[in-house]
């Protein structure tokens, strides 16, 4: 059997496509520098395997983290590795899910460009306004998203990880609609390949449409935290409040909507 056929897809996303550890970071920073404390609860939603839920109770005993997400297979796959405790997982539909059925929360997220995935303005507007319900008083919604030129280009990435390679594959993009076709491949040291491990068909939303619509669903404020740009040039992991920000190739910024105390 080879390398492939005996690879865990989301054992390998975890590894080489998320940042839990920053983006928990980003979430209290922001959140403290509001209210003076990190944040005591939050909703994952598009959660995934639930990584950023699992890593930010990590952080303190009290916290409580909620996960949603649609597909059950990466539920499945959490739950079956156990390290859920205070982590509730929920399969359903993010335009649904809400109080009463998922308490009201300090923090809602929508990681790795996840809600990229509603293509239509309507269906974004509306799961604006659900996660904007989710919240308590002066909660916060935090989106990341990524844009830039590069995200428009055909081809492929790879990136070594030792034992396997990560492949992120733009397969195709229409700017008329600002569609993007996206997929994950594995490689690996013995030649086997897991290819179309995770495909994506994305609208690829501006940072100013997010804003409009929040403005449009009733969030008091919105922020945008642009990354740091590092010694090296390639971006410090940091990221700061900015309403002017650079022309790149290729960037990552976080949009945060706050909902009026």
């Amino acid at each position: 059997m080879s390398q492939a056929e005996r690879a865990d897809r989301f054992a390998l996303y975890e590894r080489a496509v998320q940042e839990p550890a920053v983006q928990v970071r980003v979430v209290e920073d922001l959140f403290r520098a509001a209210h003076g404390r990190p944040p005591a609860d939050l909703r994952e939603d598009f959660a995934g395997t639930a990584l950023f839920a699992r890593t930010f109770v990590e952080g303190d005993p009290a916290r409580r983290a909620w996960a949603v997400d649609l597909d059950p297979a990466p539920l499945a796959w959490a739950r079956a590795r156990g390290a859920l405790e205070r982590v509730t997982l929920v399969e359903g539909d993010v335009l649904d899910v809400g109080p009463p059925a998922v308490p009201a929360v300090d923090v809602v997220v929508a990681l790795n460009y996840s809600f990229f995935l509603l293509a239509e303005r309507a269906h974004l507007r509306a799961y604006l306004a659900r996660a904007r319900e989710g919240l308590r008083p002066g909660g916060a919604l935090v989106l990341e998203v990524a844009g830039g030129p590069e995200l428009q280009e055909r081809g492929e990435e790879a990136t070594d990880h030792g034992d396997f390679t990560f492949v992120w594959d733009q397969v195709a993009f229409d700017p008329i609609h600002s569609r993007a076709r996206c997929a994950i491949h594995f490689a690996f040291p013995d030649g086997s390949e897991l290819r179309d491990a995770f495909t994506y068909e994305w609208r690829v939303w501006s940072i100013v449409e997010l804003r409009e619509l929040l403005a449009e669903v009733g969030f008091a404020r919105s922020v945008v935290l642009w990354e740091g740009p590092g010694a090296d040039g390639e971006g410090d992991r940091t990221f700061v409040p900015c309403e002017r920000a650079p022309a790149e190739e290729a960037w990552i910024a976080y949009v945060v909507g706050w909902r009026a105390p």
